[in-house]
């Protein structure tokens, strides 16, 4: 058992995370909580911490957690070590040190890994992009709790892959990592320098680009994203560039009642993901 927050495995865990430039360096994040333990691929993970009430409680009575448990590298640590590495406000007793995901990349884009998803029927984006495709681009996008939310509802509506700008907040920030609700397993995505050459590259696949603008007077959902869509959305203070926003094939609003000027990134995302899904569906079933 590990008693002593001095220990050199320990002051790594709490560089981890607390300080993005370490995880960058080492090419590695931490998770905490039953769910994203077991959610979390087997090869990613290197390092396991629990509590002693946590192996009496989980270990010995759940088949589940105790065969992955075997197949990692655990350690034992004390109370006052692990409240020192949690982040979490009522930490479950386990904290796991993972390698970050390796997606293959084509011109910035994660393709290798990219999975067949039931919203996009036929899509299977193995080599770049794809013109079947659903995509998110994200600009500047800087509040880690949003980044996370949109990543849990990308999943939902079926997305394939998320581009983000190195603007946009670290996806292994632990609040992240936590409202992905371990949709950051399952998602594809990779940070660019430049969107611009992104963008450039989608629409010669034929893939139209759509820019979230509270001031456009084109309805969200007058447009058709039956075919190769990326939702292209900005911060929320600022919302998108002007050069990249320029890009875009069309500009979308959401409208609005009351005296409500703009949603957060967050809901944005969720209410254009959503149409695009509920159109593919109805595509699929006339295509049936």
């Amino acid at each position: 058992m590990i008693t002593s927050i001095t220990n050199s495995r320990i002051k790594r865990v709490i560089k981890l995370q607390k300080q993005a430039k370490v995880r960058t360096d080492e090419r590695a994040f931490v998770i905490e909580g039953i769910k994203l333990f077991l959610e979390a691929p087997q090869h990613l993970i290197k390092e396991v911490y629990i509590t002693q009430n946590f192996h009496e409680k989980f270990v010995e009575e759940n088949s589940g957690i105790r065969e992955k448990l075997m197949s990692s590298a655990y350690e034992i640590v004390s109370d006052i070590v692990f409240e020192r590495m949690a982040e979490t406000k009522t930490p479950q007793g386990i904290v796991c040190v993972l390698g970050q995901m390796e997606w293959g990349c084509e011109s910035g884009i994660p393709f290798k890994e990219i999975r067949v998803n039931s919203a996009m029927p036929g899509s299977h984006p193995l080599d770049g992009y794809d013109s079947r495709c659903l995509y998110l681009i994200l600009e500047n996008l800087n509040d880690p709790g949003n980044l996370g939310t949109i990543f849990r509802t990308a999943e939902a509506a079926g997305i394939n892959a998320i581009i983000l700008n190195n603007g946009c907040a670290d996806i292994y920030n632990p609040k992240t990592i936590r409202a992905t609700m371990g949709s950051i397993f399952r998602v594809p995505f990779n940070y660019v320098a430049d969107l611009i050459p992104v963008i450039m590259d989608l629409k010669k696949k034929s893939i139209n680009i759509y820019a979230a603008c509270p001031e456009s007077a084109e309805a969200y959902d007058q447009c058709d994203y039956r075919k190769g869509t990326a939702f292209l959305i900005g911060s929320e203070a600022h919302g998108l560039q002007i050069e990249t926003q320029a890009l875009a094939t069309q500009n979308l609003t959401i409208p609005m009642a009351g005296a409500v000027e703009s949603l957060n990134a967050a809901t944005a995302a969720a209410v254009l993901l959503f149409e695009a899904a509920r159109q593919r569906r109805g595509s699929e079933r006339k295509i049936i």
